[in-house]
């Protein structure tokens, strides 16, 4: 695989240094959930990782919780997180019956119930050989070779607190090798589910597909209950050369949950990303994006859908980075808020010197079907090449007076005709997924959420 970016070497943090900062971190059990694990991990875990954690419990005790004066934050409160202090789920064991509701046809899930890979309610599918489908503990001892190189190597954790945090106390996940060359039929269904609540749990999701390889991955999040608990994820995806990965994140998790998530990739030259993030369950909810489009000709789809209701927020903040010349980038987010739900969106698209005849549009749409939703949206662009062709916007409304009168004159109900619309808005994110069982699914959903669905399912 061509080098796309150089990494800097963790650093190593002494015995002294590591007590200082658990001393330092802060308030709440962290400090003492990091020392606990890493006493754990010495035997199990390569050297290179455990130096990698110490590195990032640094710069978690050095930064410490974002709060509202920083810019990146400055609408969106992680103090109930802060406060509610979760600590780390233990293993349980869960019933067949709970994975049931979370299936896709056609698919064969992973399951992780708390973050633990369970054996026992996963169908791993039949793959090429050389690919590697397995929890991380487990590559970690047989392939670490490949593991290492990309691990917490590629999600920034210097200015990203929850990411650090992640890779601090991160316990297991998943990671999916694609040789050069081979091509996953299968879709791959990885599902994140939690049983247990008044708990957190720290999955890492690691991709890496060599040069020419193709894969298509369904990362889901679930809950069999409607408790409050915390999920931090991180997701690091790399494309070697001509690579294509095809990518959905569903969360769907209680509506009382936290989500708090780090989504890192890495592209190399003709490679095809498509990424879509769909974000429904959750009392508060954090997505950040960072994408580096790092060879030419590189092509990376970035879009999502975002439903809110009752006292949800939801927050999407987005870096592309566009590091050479022929490079197209695609990000369409959309967002329908009702009652008192909030919505962030800020996006930056970064244009390196050099990287000519780039090609990069960026968009958020917000739809507010209620007098208390609210939304904030901020597209950007920072140029710094010459010959390119780079777009962005952003719209936050009510639905067009206008559309709904048109749709009462053929004799369409007012509650019926809004949902028509809704719809309408919400479903070209949903028409744009390319796995039959799971579009199926997104509009089932829509039409189970909507007034009137069942109308709405007839127009369509």
């Amino acid at each position: 695989m061509e080098a796309i970016a150089e990494t800097p070497t963790p650093t190593h943090v002494s015995a002294g240094q590591l007590t200082s900062l658990i001393q330092q971190a802060p308030a709440g059990p962290w400090g003492q959930e990091f020392e606990a694990r890493r006493a754990s991990r010495l035997a199990l875990e390569p050297e290179a990782l455990g130096q990698t954690r110490d590195r990032a419990f640094a710069h978690f005790s050095a930064t410490g919780f974002p709060t509202l004066k920083q810019e990146a934050w400055r609408f969106t409160n992680v103090r109930p997180v802060v406060e509610a202090a979760f600590p780390l789920a233990e293993e349980v064991s869960a019933g067949v019956e709970l994975v049931d509701p979370h299936r896709y046809s056609g698919t064969s899930p992973l399951v992780f119930v708390d973050g633990y890979f369970s054996p026992q309610l996963s169908m791993p599918p039949a793959l090429p050989d050389g690919v590697i489908l397995a929890p991380i503990s487990s590559a970690l001892e047989t392939h670490p070779e490949l593991v290492l190189p990309h691990l917490a190597q590629h999600a920034a954790t210097a200015e990203a607190p929850f990411a650090a945090l992640n890779t601090a106390l991160g316990g297991d996940g998943l990671f999916l090798y694609v040789p050069k060359g081979q091509v996953v039929e299968p879709t791959l269904h990885l599902l994140y589910l939690s049983v247990t609540a008044q708990c957190s749990t720290y999955p890492r999701t690691l991709i890496v597909l060599e040069d020419s390889a193709q894969a298509c991955v369904i990362e889901h999040y679930a809950s069999s209950h409607e408790d409050a608990y915390f999920t931090c994820p991180v997701t690091e995806m790399v494309l070697g050369a001509n690579a294509t990965l095809d990518h959905y994140k569903v969360q769907r998790e209680s509506l009382a949950a936290f989500h708090v998530a780090n989504q890192a990739s890495r592209q190399g030259r003709d490679s095809v990303l498509r990424s879509h993030s769909i974000s429904v369950g959750g009392a508060l909810v954090r997505n950040d994006l960072g994408a580096y489009l790092g060879g030419t000709g590189v092509s990376s789809t970035l879009n999502g859908l975002y439903l809110g209701e009752g006292t949800q927020h939801i927050d999407n903040q987005m870096r592309v980075d566009h590091a050479e010349p022929h490079g197209y980038s695609h990000e369409l987010y959309k967002g329908v808020l009702d009652e008192r739900s909030r919505a962030v969106f800020n996006g930056l698209i970064h244009v390196h010197p050099g990287a000519q005849k780039t090609d990069a549009v960026q968009s958020n749409q917000n739809l507010l079907v209620s007098h208390g939703a609210l939304a904030n949206s901020n597209p950007q662009l920072e140029i710094f090449a010459d010959d390119v062709r780079c777009t962005h916007g952003s719209t936050v409304g009510q639905l067009d007076p206008e559309a709904i009168y048109y749709l009462r004159t053929r004799g369409i109900g007012e509650l019926a005709a809004r949902s028509l619309l809704t719809y309408a808005f919400a479903s070209d994110i949903v028409s744009r997924v390319r796995v039959d069982s799971l579009r199926n699914e997104l509009e089932e959903m829509l039409f189970n959420r909507l007034p009137k669905g069942e109308i709405v399912r007839q127009a369509v």
